[in-house]
């Protein structure tokens, strides 16, 4: 008989850890917990697996991806199923996040040959007589530290980069959603049945840093900004570089010239898709003068047909119980400093459900606006143009996406915005396109992933010179001689000296 548990943080029982269901309790599965000194362990076998994996080359690898990206896609309906056991996500946000992951695999296994491997690079006059080459060479170990609002999506688009680039992999996924990230691992052993390329260790915070200070190459990591800052601590320890994907409060910019029904289709899905638990959600908007109290009502409209429940509903329930606590507070935070609720309020907190929460003349020192609240609100400011919009999305200290609705000025204005990625006329699109790198500035971190430059996050360039031919001008050498000294100083002014 399957164990009932009260919904809340993940449970130890018997050296495993034990996942439940933030809707009913239910279990939704069980892994063995691994000890902090197995992680080293874990550690030591994946680097001899790597040195195996390398070894497959560009070709072979992609073939072993390639497979994998198939199983998921066979399997998908299997996977979006404890998706939502698991995290409370609905079952068709779960296959759009499945997708999402499929393409990156698809992608990163296509394109790691062409971006990583050796090549010749021209060389100056200067340096005439030698030839330049480069090429990427995986680390070795790359740690995942995955987070549990999108289990499948987020570790995916470390690890199937660092894997196409010729790393092994050690995931440490979150502990509410530890048998998703068992099961990606499951899958992939089924197609490189060898070795354990791609492994998992298991438990709470300690075994995450256990992992930083494993011996690992390299370690990516996706979740909290505080967290974030524990995970660069332990790590420099060592000066294992990390890759941080933290926190983010995104803004979305309506201009005057903005199509209202667009804007608001995409602003309800981008603030309140998986219950608003989207490091890239829409938490904040700023809309023009002109159009925005037609916005508002647009997007309460939309917003309120919205259903909230356990099964086949749009919105699934809060994953983690202690962040019902956070949306609560900044609910009640707004409503206190004269802010009004035109859709749900504070009576919206149902744990562990939230009910679509729309915030307008909420103040810009507000918790919900300056906080990342990770539930189904949005904050509505009326701002006088574009101008005075940017400035007030650019005032936090986080910098993740953002999104800006418009013609004339949109893209312009997207330029504007300090953040690693936005989207015009849409929401979150920037993360579903393998071809663009995905990242932060500020308190949302550093270091991309996805797109080429996330293939190259995970290699460490090597820079190659050859001789070809006796050099014109010899200058790295102690037989040079005053005559070399001085046609080297006629040569420098000659292709350096004009103006």
């Amino acid at each position: 008989m399957t164990a009932v548990h009260v919904p809340g943080a993940p449970a130890i029982s018997a050296g495993q850890l034990v996942s439940t269901s933030p809707a009913t309790g239910a279990e939704a599965g069980r892994v063995p917990v691994t000890d902090p000194p197995d992680v080293t362990a874990a550690v030591d076998r994946a680097r001899a697996a790597g040195q195996w994996w390398a070894g497959l080359g560009f070709t072979g690898r992609r073939e072993r991806l390639l497979r994998w990206r198939s199983l998921l896609a066979q399997r998908i309906e299997q996977l979006a199923q404890l998706v939502h056991d698991e995290g409370g996500k609905p079952v068709a946000d779960a296959i759009v996040e499945i997708t999402t992951a499929i393409e990156h695999i698809d992608w990163a296994a296509r394109n790691a040959g062409r971006v990583l491997g050796p090549r010749r690079v021209r060389s100056r006059l200067i340096l005439a007589e030698f030839a330049g080459h480069l090429e990427y060479q995986p680390y070795g170990v790359i740690g995942v530290i995955g987070p549990w609002n999108y289990p499948v999506f987020t570790p995916v688009g470390s690890a199937a980069y660092a894997l196409a680039a010729g790393n092994a992999v050690v995931f440490k996924p979150s502990e509410y959603t530890p048998t998703v990230g068992q099961w990606l691992v499951d899958s992939f052993a089924e197609v490189t049945p060898e070795h354990p390329v791609f492994s998992a260790v298991h438990g709470l915070g300690d075994v995450g840093a256990a992992l930083c200070r494993s011996g690992v190459d390299k370690v990516a990591f996706t979740g909290s900004t505080a967290t974030a800052r524990k995970v660069m601590a332990a790590c420099a320890e060592s000066l294992t570089p990390v890759l941080i994907e933290a926190g983010g409060k995104d803004a979305m910019i309506v201009d005057s010239d903005a199509d209202l029904d667009a804007a608001a289709e995409a602003c309800v899905w981008g603030a309140l898709t998986n219950a608003g638990q989207t490091c890239i959600g829409i938490e904040r908007v700023y809309a023009v003068e002109p159009v925005y109290d037609a916005f508002v009502a647009k997007v309460v409209e939309r917003a309120g047909r919205l259903t909230v429940g356990a099964e086949g509903a749009d919105i699934g329930p809060i994953t983690m119980p202690s962040q019902v606590d956070v949306i609560r507070r900044h609910i009640d935070d707004a409503l206190a400093r004269g802010g009004r609720a035109v859709l749900g309020g504070a009576d919206a907190v149902q744990p562990p459900y939230v009910h679509p929460t729309v915030l307008v003349d909420v103040p810009e020192d507000s918790s919900a606006i300056r906080e990342e609240t990770f539930g189904p609100t949005v904050t509505v400011t009326r701002v006088r143009d574009a101008d005075e919009a940017v400035h007030r999305a650019n005032a936090l200290s986080y910098g993740l996406g953002g999104s800006v609705f418009g013609r004339a000025r949109a893209v312009a204005i997207a330029r504007r915005l300090r953040s690693g990625m936005a989207s015009v006329n849409s929401a979150l699109t920037f993360a579903g396109m393998s071809t663009l790198p995905f990242g932060g500035v500020g308190d949302s971190g550093f270091g991309r992933i996805h797109g080429e430059d996330g293939l190259r996050e995970f290699s460490r360039p090597k820079a190659i010179t050859r001789r070809r031919a006796r050099s014109l001008l010899p200058s790295m050498t102690f037989e040079r001689t005053p005559a070399d000294v001085a046609r080297l100083v006629k040569a420098v002014k000659l292709m350096y000296g004009r103006r």
